[in-house]
């Protein structure tokens, strides 16, 4: 990232990847948000996603909608890349850039 400001919004654990009845689409996934500062998961579209796996790569994407009516707090992340089996279930932070 650059020098600008991001707020650590929350943190999150990969469920798995988005898919319906005849495809998956393994750039997107379904976020479970276990800690974050705002209380309404709306809040977080458009929020930056950074997921680490076990060799070192780093993936970056960002939330684009709220998965279901926000009650189960989970949203949907998309990546540019897609993300490899072995991420489901890590770690996840949820950051925004901080409006000054």
């Amino acid at each position: 990232m650059s020098s600008k400001a991001w707020m650590t919004l929350g943190t999150g654990v990969i469920l798995g990847y988005r898919f319906g009845n005849r495809e998956q689409n393994p750039n997107q996934v379904l976020v479970k948000i276990l800690s974050t500062i705002l209380k309404n998961p709306h809040n977080l579209v458009g929020a930056r996603v950074l997921v680490r796996d076990g060799y070192g790569n780093t993936y970056y994407g960002r939330v684009i909608k709220v998965h279901g009516s926000g009650k189960n707090k989970v949203v949907i992340a998309r990546f540019n890349n897609n993300l490899p089996g072995q991420v489901i279930g890590s770690r996840v932070d949820i950051f925004k850039l901080r409006s000054s």
